[in-house]
């Protein structure tokens, strides 16, 4: 489970302006939390527009000097903001390297990295990864909890997957091969490398269609591969339902009102925040 530094309570020994922060940024059913995360993502949504926008030439153009004024504005809230949390988490470093924490920094590095490396700082529609929150902001801890039990689904099959995409892979190799020496240099498999791209193209049925095979015997080879594709887009999606069923029933049911899940079995109150599980 991701940490959660709203499920902490404050510290006894910290100052009262401390502990004010930490309320008003980690606990989002107070009406102040709730109106700084609301403040948060209409930041969010505002900064990710003027991202896209500054990519537009023909808006660029006019109001590329207003954007980046207003890119830099908001980076500097978003820089501040980091360091408060930071501050006022319970455990600072843990919360860093938490998913929430790994984003909140992604989010305002781009700016700042684009003085040395000019266009990175495209890379901040990151930041919409933080509207995330307001789940938590409308009351629908419970969606956090359902997607903390797909990524524990998808971590337990993170070996399966592997030998999976592994196995996709020397396929693509032994296919690409095959149709380079079938349909060669002619028909546009100008190298292994470039029938490797196509068999992978065709394997995951995507089919851009800028290279296609033009012998019987390519063409047949090709049929084949679009066969087993079909197989292949399946495996992965079984695997991950059967780690899905598994954790249904070994993992505890999230609170619908916090999305804590570390219950006893035969809990009916959340204890966290005293929810009905």
């Amino acid at each position: 489970m991701a940490y959660r530094p709203e499920l902490e309570p404050a510290p006894p020994q910290w100052p009262k302006w401390r502990t004010n922060l930490y309320v008003v940024i980690f606990h989002h059913d107070t009406p102040a939390g709730k109106a700084f995360d609301v403040a948060l993502i209409v930041s969010i949504t505002v900064s990710v527009l003027a991202v896209m926008l500054d990519s537009v030439s023909a808006i660029s153009r006019p109001f590329g000097p207003y954007l980046y004024r207003l890119e830099w504005f908001l980076t500097g809230l978003f820089t501040i903001e980091y360091i408060l949390r930071m501050i006022c988490a319970p455990h600072p470093f843990v919360y860093a390297r938490s998913f929430f924490g790994l984003v909140d920094l992604a989010s305002i590095l781009p700016t700042y990295l684009s003085l040395f490396l000019p266009g990175t700082q495209y890379f901040l529609v990151i930041r919409m990864l933080r509207v995330l929150r307001v789940f938590r902001v409308l009351k629908l801890a419970a969606y956090i909890g359902e997607a903390d039990v797909l990524m524990v689904a998808i971590r337990n099959s993170r070996r399966k997957l592997s030998i999976f995409i592994a196995t996709v892979l020397v396929l693509a190799v032994i296919f690409g091969a095959a149709m380079y020496v079938v349909e060669g240099r002619t028909h546009g498999f100008t190298s292994i490398p470039q029938s490797i791209y196509w068999t992978i193209v065709t394997i995951t049925t995507v089919g851009y269609g800028d290279i296609a095979p033009a012998t019987p015997m390519g063409k047949g080879l090709a049929s084949v591969i679009m066969l087993l594709g079909y197989a292949i887009v399946a495996v992965p999606t079984g695997i991950v339902t059967v780690e899905l069923t598994r954790g249904r029933g070994r993992e505890p049911k999230p609170c619908p009102g916090c999305a804590a899940a570390d219950h006893d079995g035969d809990a009916a109150f959340c204890k966290c925040c005293g929810h009905r599980l």
